[in-house]
Order: structure tokens, then C-alpha cells, then sequence
């Protein structure tokens, strides 16, 4: 089992907290912080799958090089583009059917040559293996979260 098969788990494995909600923490539930992360997984997946490798053009990017070289996105420094913030509450059943979707994405994406890319609204163009660290750094962020939300509610 390769990382993001193993955070996806995770996040299937805190649905049981989905309605926990810690203002002190987030201002949105664990429900909406597992949302945005599969939506991010699959969407970031399918631009990926899609792109064209001969529209690729490297920029020297700060915000892109501290966040893979430091493995870290800061807490509240950045908004989610519209794209993938869940836009109603979601129920845990649409959930686990969302899960099965992203896993069959990233399982694709993953198996991509690296000549693919994403252009990340911040990070700029990432490779497909810069696309799959970050992908990784993005979902263990949101799992700190999800876990800082439960660990309060306990």
C-alpha cells in the first residue's frame, strides 16, 4: 500500500467524527475537512490525467519549494479555491462513495509518467511526482486537523 492509499484510509477511518466540529480548531466540521481533502485528491488527480505535458513551463516558485522542502502547509495562510470547498453538508453514505471515486483517481494519477503536471494556484506547476508529495502534504495537513477536532471533543 503506497502513502496517499494509506491517508485515504485514515480519512475513511475518522468518518465516524464527521459532525465533530471545534471552533477553537476549524471553523468547519471533520465532515467538510474529509470532503474538501477527496475532492482535492480528485480533482488534482483528473487535471493531472488530463494535462499536456508540452504546456508545461517551470517558474522559480517560493511558497512551492518551502512546502515540499519543509513537507508543511501552514495553518490558516491560504482559502481553498471554490473548485473543491464542499458546498452543503454531505452525508457519510455520499462520503464513502466519494472515497471509492478518489481512490480509483489517484490510483490512475499515480501510475502517470512524470512528464505530467498540475498548476497549482500557489505552488505553480508541479510535475506529477511533486503533484503526488504534495498531494500527501495536503491530506496529512488536514488529518492534523481532523485529529486536533476529535482530541477537543474527547
Amino acid at each position: 500500500m503506497n502513502e496517499l492509499d494509506n491517508l485515504i484510509n485514515q480519512l475513511e477511518a475518522k468518518i465516524q467524527y464527521a459532525d465533530l466540529i471545534n471552533l477553537d480548531v476549524s471553523s468547519s466540521n471533520v465532515s467538510w475537512h474529509i470532503e474538501h481533502t477527496l475532492l482535492t485528491l480528485r480533482g488534482v488527480s483528473n487535471v493531472l490525467i488530463n494535462s499536456n505535458p508540452s504546456d508545461y513551463k517551470w517558474k522559480f516558485n517560493y511558497v512551492r519549494t518551502y512546502v515540499l522542502t519543509f513537507n508543511k502547509i501552514p495553518r490558516g495562510k491560504a482559502k481553498a479555491p471554490d473548485v473543491v470547498n464542499p458546498k452543503v453538508g454531505i452525508d457519510k453514505e455520499a462520503l464513502i462513495a466519494l472515497l471509492s471515486e478518489t481512490r480509483s483517481k489517484v490510483g490512475v494519477a499515480e501510475a502517470l509518467p512524470n512528464d505530467k503536471f498540475f498548476k497549482h494556484p500557489f505552488l505553480g506547476n508541479l510535475r506529477r511526482k511533486q503533484t503526488i508529495k504534495f498531494l500527501g502534504i495536503h491530506t496529512r495537513h488536514h488529518l492534523e486537523i481532523i485529529n486536533d477536532i476529535i482530541k477537543s471533543s474527547r
